[in-house]
């Protein structure tokens, strides 16, 4: 018998329903430090999760193997006398979509392609600015998720990793320049040409410094500044959990719009070979594409099976597993529709204005509010419609609702930041932007 049948067998006589997930994986991590190759690390585990209903509460345990099962349904069934009541079942549903999340090429790269594809990556920016110590990452690996439950649910699925991550640091005297960008999906990217170019173009515009004064001005986020800046706030507001408990400030939004028409944004967990992507979430309920907003209206939140019953509505598939803990309502991949603004037309639209490549700290503002505040580790500023050189020491804050009320313009293209977010430039009208000169 299956380990996970054998578990639930076991269980099924001590509760009123029961759920097993299992996940086991094994994942190579390639890692280059200034320019050098560092280390090489192999990983491999197995973790199984299992939830309860007890006497009208959920239990949880959670364990590193499939090997001990009676001290995991013992913790099961130790905290459901203090869980949350037990007012959802789990699915009986086998009926999945077909969502692509698995390369048979990735398990067969080697270490040996892994660490040429990262001095390959090194060697090319170099080879432009020779001075850049590189920091890189290449990351293979290789899961497998098992769920079932006590009312005939079942899923199963491999999904495959690739990913590569490129920072880079540029020191003269006191200054200190930081470049990066990264690639990520479930196929084998040979991201060289990509990666190193991303970055030639970042070291390119930022050859020249430029002085900013504190005041209000309209501001270009780049796709990554859109993910490091905005989405934040943006993720947490969309949780049927927050929306629930009252701490999102979209709790009573749904079908006001809130956001510029220019606007639209969704969840999709059935995108091919896509980091976030899945047939069925963490709880065994089919993935869809979810509409978040439609044209600046609010016209969804994301549930889990817990959080759609006390809200009184259905599990919108979007259960995730984070660690060791319950599922919880979370984003899969984030996208924002393209719009019909090249890049270069919001550039050449500004007298003066600031391109955000990469914010940091924002997500530390208050979310529940939507506030946002950070410093801005790599941008530039505009002046009569060209892009004049970098910015330093610069810190931009807003508020995502007031900055998405009234956007300008929504760029025509849009791209993958993290592997999750796929989203275009957006040009807003007026944000506060402060520095120390």
């Amino acid at each position: 018998m299956d380990d996970l049948l054998r578990i639930l067998d076991f269980v099924q006589k001590r509760a009123e329903q029961a759920e097993v997930f299992n996940v086991s994986s094994q994942t190579v991590l390639v890692h280059f430090e200034a320019n050098r190759l560092k280390q090489i690390q192999s990983r491999e585990s197995t973790s199984v999760a299992l939830r309860i209903f007890k006497k009208g509460k959920v239990g949880f345990a959670f364990g590193s193997g499939v090997n001990d099962v009676d001290t995991l349904v013992a913790m099961a069934v130790e905290t459901a006398s203090f869980g949350p009541s037990a007012n959802f079942d789990f699915p009986s549903l086998n009926d999945y979509p077909d969502v692509a999340v698995f390369d048979a090429e990735v398990p067969k790269i080697t270490m040996e392609q892994m660490a040429e594809l990262g001095s390959q990556l090194i060697a090319k920016v170099k080879e432009h600015t020779p001075e850049l110590l590189c920091d890189v990452e290449v990351t293979k690996g290789v899961s497998s998720v098992h769920l079932v439950n006590s009312r005939g649910g079942e899923a199963r699925w491999d999904r495959s990793l690739f990913a590569i991550n490129l920072e880079g640091v540029l020191m003269k005297g006191t200054d200190m320049l930081f470049v990066g960008d990264s690639e990520g999906s479930c196929r084998f990217l040979n991201g060289v040409d990509i990666l190193a170019n991303r970055l030639i173009g970042q070291l390119e515009l930022a050859k020249r410094k430029a002085a900013i004064s504190t005041k209000q001005l309209p501001i270009v986020f780049t796709p990554r500044g859109v993910a490091s800046a905005l989405l934040p706030p943006l993720v947490f507001a969309f949780s049927g959990k927050a929306a629930l408990e009252g701490t999102s400030w979209l709790k009573d939004k749904l079908g006001e719009r809130v956001f510029d028409t220019k606007l639209t944004i969704w969840d999709d967990a059935t995108l091919p070979y896509r980091l976030g992507s899945c047939p069925c979430d963490g709880e065994g309920v089919p993935s869809q594409r979810i509409p978040l907003v439609t044209k600046g209206g609010v016209t969804n939140f994301l549930y889990d099976l817990q959080t759609a019953a006390l809200a009184g509505k259905k599990s919108t598939g979007s259960g995730r597993r984070l660690g060791d803990r319950s599922p919880v309502p979370n984003t899969s991949s984030v996208v924002i529709d393209e719009g019909k603004e090249p890049f270069e037309d919001m550039v050449k639209d500004m007298k003066e204005g600031l391109i955000v490549e990469r914010l940091i700290g924002a997500e530390q503002g208050n979310l529940l509010n939507g506030d946002f505040s950070g410093n801005v580790l790599l941008g530039y500023k505009v002046a009569n419609g060209h892009i004049v050189g970098r910015v330093k020491d610069t810190m931009v804050s807003g508020n995502v609702y007031q900055v998405l009320k009234e956007i300008i313009g929504v760029g025509n293209e849009a791209r993958w930041v993290d592997g999750v977010f796929l989203v275009p430039h957006l040009y807003c009208p007026v944000l506060s932007v402060a520095t120390k000169t």
